[in-house]
């Protein structure tokens, strides 16, 4: 019982350090763009460099070395490769909060379609706590004389929330967590050079624009994927979704600080209903 119960808290608490990371993505990208310290196409690109470093760093400093498969698992380099640019590139328009909003509401609703076709088991709590905080989402979402939103940038971090709905999803396959995520980055890099063509012309780097990308590839991203990798095979599908909601939740409230965007009542209206879902949600049994 007392091993239950310590293995439970240390799964909570890395869970709560990863949820933390992934908040801080959308901070460090949107504080990148909107400064033109860097353009999306090469935040991503340094991300994943950043990330890839820090990865097989860590991977050779737990195992002495280094090994690299690059004959399996390139879908889940492509998935991170999608999210990772679309997650850059919708930011030029998006808010940092509302564009995590954005994000895990389509990861919470992929993931959940998921689960129901894998029969995971759905009590009542459970179903009303997501519904509760899909609820929350859809209302900050819902038209309004005060709200306004790029399609397109928005139609790029829905790609983005799919790619990572299903990056999530194959990393509960993961047997080693810092050699699969090292994997997975070293192909997104890979992946990412091959488009440098596209974006030549408007790249634009700067030393700041650097820092805020290695923040999100290195300690955000490289850290933070591999600790989510470490816990997924622990968490039910539903459970690992409904977690990710708290995400913008805290992106929205670290943006208003940090980045002086707007507090108003539909985004404290949403943010009690989201809490308040994960709440019920978790409170079920198993």
């Amino acid at each position: 019982m007392l091993v239950k119960k310590l293995v439970n808290q240390n799964l909570f608490l890395l869970s709560t350090l990863t949820i933390l990371f992934f908040s801080l993505n959308s901070i460090f990208c949107k504080a990148a763009l909107q400064n033109n310290s860097i353009d999306p196409y090469s935040f991503s690109f340094f991300r994943l460099f950043f990330g890839v470093i820090t990865l097989f760093l860590i991977s050779f400093f737990i195992n002495k070395k280094n090994t690299l498969d690059l004959k399996s698992n390139w879908l889940n380099g492509f998935f991170l490769f999608l999210y990772a640019i679309c997650f850059s590139f919708s930011y030029i328009s998006l808010d940092a909060g509302l564009g995590a909003l954005v994000l895990f509401a389509v990861v919470q609703i992929t993931m959940v379609l998921f689960a129901f076709i894998k029969k995971e088991r759905f009590g009542l709590k459970k179903i009303l706590g997501i519904t509760l905080a899909l609820g929350g989402l859809f209302f900050l979402l819902y038209p309004s004389k005060d709200f306004s939103i790029s399609i397109f940038h928005f139609i790029l971090m829905v790609i983005a929330g799919f790619a990572w709905a299903f990056y999530t999803l194959l990393g509960r396959n993961s047997t080693n967590a810092i050699k699969d995520t090292s994997n997975n980055f070293f192909k997104a890099f890979i992946i990412t050079i091959f488009f440098v063509l596209f974006f030549i012309d408007d790249l634009n780097i700067t030393f700041i624009g650097l820092f805020w990308a290695f923040l999100s590839g290195a300690i955000a991203s490289g850290l933070g994927y591999s600790i989510w990798y470490f816990v997924l095979k622990d968490l039910k599908i539903i459970t690992a979704s409904v977690l990710q909601l708290l995400v913008p939740v805290i992106s929205i409230f670290i943006s208003i600080i940090f980045l002086d965007e707007k507090l108003t009542i539909s985004l404290i209206v949403s943010t009690i209903l989201v809490l308040g879902g994960i709440f019920i949600s978790l409170k079920e049994k198993n």
